[in-house]
């Protein structure tokens, strides 16, 4: 079964986008190619149940394992050994990749309290997104009763190809509350 925010991007936001910025073919139109969730756990360094939680909760959140990432160098100033676990990732493509996009636009977002949008400023100069959360308290699949540590994570959205303005305008027609500002 094809996601839903799949189907829109090939059946709507292709042929918009071509007659928008004057693009003759589908294919030179910008698509994500995957999203990069990544949680930083510095608890973990003194706590390993922190790590455990935000592997946990991630895996419930994405649908998918995380892969735990490690210290490449020691730096004594913060009590990091070398190759000490210091968090964990999951990068997500396809459908799992547009099911989560959704369940971020149309579920997590809104629960934010007192949110306004997503800035407009975090665009790099490929055309990919970043956005950081600081609770993953947002998503419904956390039981909040359950969460050790509250933990913050950044999600980048990472396009083929494309200047800033085209894939920011991609990022809106999937959904994405930009800010006014």
């Amino acid at each position: 079964m094809v996601p839903r925010l799949q189907k829109d991007y090939r059946e709507k936001i292709v042929p918009k986008m071509q007659e928008t910025f004057g693009i003759r073919n589908g294919m030179a139109v910008p698509h994500l190619e995957k999203i990069v969730i990544n949680m930083g756990v510095g608890k973990a360094i003194t706590d390993m149940k922190a790590m455990e939680s935000a592997v946990k909760d991630l895996a419930t959140i994405t649908g998918q394992q995380p892969v735990v990432t490690r210290a490449k160098t020691a730096i004594s100033n913060f009590k990091i050994k070398f190759d000490m676990p210091i968090g964990c990732r999951v990068t997500l493509r396809r459908a799992k990749m547009y099911e989560f996009l959704d369940r971020l636009v149309n579920v997590s977002l809104p629960r934010i309290r007192d949110f306004n949008g997503v800035s407009n400023k975090s665009f790099d100069a490929q055309g990919n997104y970043a956005i950081g959360i600081s609770d993953q308290a947002i998503f419904p699949e956390i039981d909040t009763g359950k969460i050790l540590h509250s933990q913050g994570m950044d999600i980048i959205f990472v396009f083929n190809k494309g200047p800033k303005e085209q894939t920011r305008e991609v990022l809106k027609l999937l959904g994405m509350p930009f800010s006014k500002k």
